[in-house]
């Protein structure tokens, strides 16, 4: 598959793309100091979905009406918001938010493996199995095999963050499947109608009525998970697929982490195990091999 070559300009929306999804990790920790983590994945969905709806009404894009369409967009809400979001706000209760950002990583390597299964035409080549398997080594040894045999509440929390990157890919096919016609900005936009509808009164049973006796650090941090880093990321991450290729866009994988892991050091003064930096490394060099690009610029220099 040819690989689009990336303008100035692509790279310099992957770079925004990849810092705004970076700072979301912090900004999502910093929520969590004051919301609970139901009412913070609804926050996300709730404001998200408005501003797609007003970019979908603004710009008088198709809005489906057939109850099977929003069947799937219900399940797509699932699959892409509701179980992630949950279970990685969750998850950055116990673990710092630069792991959380290298386990998301993982959500490229999981996606390679769904589509392989349910898709005839995205089989595991020979570069793509060497990418996987590096992949889950790298994942593997950032998250330290040795910590899984305890299973404390640091380990569930792991478990939980590759959880939801599992549910990501998943989604992917899910949305291959069923949302192929439809303009992106409209997907999307009805894939947050239908996670709103889930959590919406999901948070309201558990968490009770929302509390918006914030302090301007938690309101600042919802407003930029919700607003920033979900409805405008995703605006943005159609525009760079557009220009730069579904190829490309996996580059992002490996530039949200490092966002991640600075952010995390400077605001929160984490620190992570030497292990998960050899692990994203070994992750990144899976993706790497996975993107097929480097092997075949080597291949032709020889």
């Amino acid at each position: 598959m040819n690989q689009k070559t990336l303008s100035a300009r692509a790279w310099a929306d992957l770079l925004i793309l990849s810092f705004i999804w970076g700072a979301s990790f912090l900004s999502i920790r910093l929520a969590l100091n004051e919301v609970p983590f139901f009412t913070a994945v609804a926050h996300r969905v709730f404001w998200a979905a408005l501003v797609l709806w007003g970019y979908v009404l603004i710009r008088r894009l198709h809005v489906p009406r057939g109850v099977k369409i929003w069947g799937a967009f219900l399940v797509m809400g699932f699959l892409n918001n509701v179980i992630p979001f949950t279970l990685m706000a969750w998850g950055q209760l116990y673990i710092e938010t630069g792991l959380t950002s290298i386990l998301n990583a993982a959500t490229a390597i999981f996606g390679v493996v769904v589509a392989a299964v349910f898709f005839a035409d995205e089989r595991l080549s020979a570069n793509r199995l060497v990418g996987v398997l590096l992949g889950f080594l790298g994942v593997s040894i950032a998250i330290g095999i040795e910590n899984l045999r305890n299973f404390d509440i640091r380990s569930l929390a792991q478990l939980a963050v590759l959880g939801g990157t599992l549910s990501y890919a998943f989604a992917g096919a899910w949305a291959r499947k069923t949302m192929a016609d439809l303009p992106p900005q409209t997907a999307a936009a009805g894939m947050l109608a239908g996670s709103t509808i889930v959590m919406l009164p999901l948070a309201y049973i558990i968490d009770g009525p929302p509390s918006f006796d914030l302090s301007p650090t938690a309101i600042g941090a919802i407003a930029y998970y919700s607003v920033i880093a979900t409805a405008v990321a995703y605006m943005l991450y159609y525009r760079v697929l557009a220009v730069a290729g579904s190829g490309n866009l996996m580059l992002c994988t490996l530039l949200v982490a490092p966002v991640a892991i600075v952010l995390g050091a400077l605001v929160l003064g984490e620190s992570l195990n030497p292990n998960a930096y050899l692990g994203f490394v070994i992750l990144g060099l899976g993706l790497v091999i996975l993107d097929g690009r480097i092997l075949r610029m080597f291949a032709k220099s020889h």
